[in-house]
């Protein structure tokens, strides 16, 4: 089977988004599906107004159109709801073909933080988007249930993962060798990690009162105001891989000041990494720290994060075991067979698919066989 993922959120974006359907395409062979990605790549862009670091496609939709029938897929999964999104449902939309969506941002509640339009408005566009869609994907119990409170339909669950193998405790000789000087600040070291922009509500964080150190890692439009505002905090910029994951384990409590994230990957990261959780009690932390005794959940942040550092790190370590990358493919893929089996189109291939293309589509290279033509739903 071939699915084509359409995202406007891709590389060099570093977000939770990007992340997720990065291990969904990389995790394709295991479900016998050759996955690509269509991306803002190869296409005229610009800067998201007040996000530069955001590029928007400009692209046409017949050009759109000829890179979807050169891949010929099975199947077509939008991701985000942006022009990418929007082109690829008109084109869904024009050939008949079925598709579903998922949903990760609560744009609502961000676009009221930037600009003065009711998020009302903002719910009824995203209805739109969603509405002729055969499944919308959603993270977690509470983004499904305040969808429905606004007229979504056809909500299915998919969750999200954590890489293990990255993110562990790990011994204090490790993490000297790849952070060094971080080690000598000031303990306890507060955390917090991700786009440093108005919606994620850092300045509920940085203006706490709290022993030793705030260290934030992430990059965004908002940073050289709160480097200005909070000069005694710490703001390391971006880090991947094992450079992240030894932050994680140098640090002593993960804080998560956001009001609207839908789940926040950073903090199954954090758990995995050993980290308690201090945050708001709003439905991200809420659905993913449920009865887990590994995140202190208060109104009042500084008292979270305060009685997170008597948090039993065990805790976090089984949290995180629960959450696997592969479980996470699995509903993914999952309802996408199944809207792919009611529509009649069947699987290009009966088992896993060896040495699969991952190329980014934009790119112009599809995978192997790319010449079959698109199939066609019966009238």
């Amino acid at each position: 089977m071939r699915v084509l993922v359409a995202t406007d959120a891709w590389r060099p974006q570093i977000n939770g988004v990007v992340r997720s359907l990065e291990r969904m395409i990389q995790a394709a062979p295991d479900f016998g599906v050759t996955a690509q990605a269509l991306t803002p790549e190869g296409f005229h862009q610009i800067g998201l107004p007040s996000y530069p670091d955001i590029r928007l496609a400009l692209a046409t939709r017949r050009a759109l159109t000829a890179r979807i029938e050169a891949f010929a897929p099975d199947h077509i999964h939008i991701a985000t709801e942006g022009p990418i999104g929007w082109l690829t449902r008109a084109v869904c939309l024009a050939q008949k073909r079925p598709f579903t969506t998922s949903y990760h941002t609560r744009f609502p509640q961000y676009i009221a933080a930037r600009w003065p339009i009711p998020e009302r408005w903002s719910y009824g566009l995203l209805r739109r988007f969603h509405g002729p869609a055969a499944a919308v994907m959603v993270s977690t119990a509470t983004v499904e249930e305040e969808l429905r409170e606004h007229g979504f339909q056809k909500l299915v669950r998919w969750g999200r993962g954590v890489d293990l193998n990255l993110f562990h405790p790990r011994p204090q000789s490790q993490v000297e060798t790849l952070l060094g000087s971080m080690l000598d600040l000031p303990r306890p070291i507060f955390l917090s990690v991700g786009r440093v922009a108005v919606e994620k509500n850092l300045d509920a964080f940085l203006s706490l009162r709290l022993p030793g150190s705030k260290v934030v890692v992430g990059d965004g439009p908002a940073r050289t105001d709160l480097q200005r505002a909070y000069p005694d905090a710490h703001f390391l910029g971006v880090k991947e891989g094992e450079a992240l994951a030894a932050v994680y384990a140098a640090s002593d409590v993960f804080v998560f000041p956001s009001l609207t994230d839908t789940f926040g990957i950073v903090l199954l990261e954090a758990a995995a990494s050993g980290l308690p959780v201090a945050a708001f009690p709003v439905q991200g932390p809420r659905d993913v720290f449920a009865g887990s005794g590994a995140a202190v959940l208060n109104e009042d942040l500084r008292s979270a994060a305060l009685q997170a550092l008597r948090v039993p790190r065990e805790a976090c370590l089984e949290l995180a075991q629960r959450h696997s990358w592969t479980s996470s493919a699995a509903q993914f893929y999952g309802h996408i067979k199944r809207v792919a089996q009611q529509a009649g189109y069947l699987p290009a291939e009966p088992g896993p698919v060896k040495n699969a293309s991952f190329t980014a589509f934009a790119s112009g290279r599809g995978g192997e066989g790319r010449v079959r033509p698109p199939r066609r739903l019966p009238a």
